[in-house]
């Protein structure tokens, strides 16, 4: 490859290619006018390789890891993995990754329980329950537990969360 330069100090390239394509297009530019400094025409010589660079090239978005791990969770879901270890064991991440994953955007997992902490004894605590046993533990409805554990509300005086089996 050859390159058109200009010959004063900064060495400015103006094209590049084969060296009988660039003669005729730097005679065609003089005669139309376009170029009426001087240039030359240069063997351009390879650019030293940036390892820096091209590894900061290489670096994934953060976002767009958290978009390709919660594609891999739901389609290990989708395969019938309901549990959070099944779900790391299939998807090839840590634990603490998929529980982080599922926690922050509310990803739905069949395979959880309800629990029940009183609130103002945080040592008393109802957990490992389905939604039919906790209503008939805590002597609420259905439905004021449900909402209670998306508004992270309390019932009865038990503070409600839907947690993942692990």
């Amino acid at each position: 490859m050859y390159a058109v330069k200009t010959i004063d100090q900064r060495h400015k390239v103006l094209a590049t290619g084969d060296e009988p394509e660039l003669h005729r297009m730097l005679l065609e530019r003089r005669q139309h006018g376009e170029w009426k400094f001087p240039v030359v025409i240069e063997n351009e010589t390879a650019k030293p390789w940036d390892d820096a660079a091209y590894l900061a090239s290489m670096k994934q978005d953060s976002k767009q890891g958290e978009r390709e791990d919660i594609k891999a969770i739901r389609q290990a879901h989708k395969h019938g993995k309901h549990t959070l270890r099944e779900l790391a064991d299939s998807t090839a991440m840590e634990l603490n990754r998929v529980k982080d994953l599922v926690h922050k955007y509310s990803l739905p997992l069949t395979n959880d329980y309800w629990r029940a902490e009183k609130y103002n004894n945080p040592d008393e605590v109802i957990a490992y329950q389905t939604l039919a046993r906790l209503c008939k533990r805590i002597d609420a409805p259905e439905f004021s537990i449900r909402q209670a554990s998306m508004s992270n509300g309390i019932v009865n005086g038990y503070y409600i969360s839907r947690v993942p089996k692990v």
